[in-house]
């Protein structure tokens, strides 16, 4: 997921350099380059953030943060990941449609295995 998560961070940074159009982000509904600037800094920031989270929760190298805030992080990410998989198909911007569902789809599942229990998945139902 990180690896994913710097290709987004490098996509960010070539649509703010303006090598790439930002007409084909943010469901192709930015106006100028002022909003363009605006959206892609929180696009930028939210990214940063949760590649911190992810190495935190890999490592919790530092001792003040819970697990459990890292975990409710996640699941916010969970639960933005999955608006933004549902903004990607309304998009006018048919590039955007095509790309970034399935990734926004494919990071919503990775923050929610991530936000799991470790081994969660492999654990048989409990038969009662």
């Amino acid at each position: 997921m990180l690896v994913q998560l710097s290709a987004v961070l490098v996509f960010h940074a070539l649509v703010i350099a303006g090598i790439i159009p930002f007409g084909i982000v943010w469901g192709g509904r930015l106006h100028n380059t002022r909003e363009m600037l605006q959206f892609e800094s929180v696009s930028f920031a939210t990214n940063v953030v949760l590649m911190l989270v992810i190495v935190l929760k890999r490592g919790n190298r530092w001792p003040f943060v819970s697990r459990k805030l890292l975990n409710a992080i996640l699941w916010l990410f969970v639960v933005l990941f999955s608006l933004n998989t549902v903004g990607n198909l309304l998009a006018k911007a048919t590039l955007e449609t095509i790309v970034f569902t399935p990734l926004t789809f494919i990071s919503a599942i990775f923050c929610a295995r991530l936000a799991l229990p470790p081994n969660s998945a492999a654990k048989p139902p409990e038969q009662p």
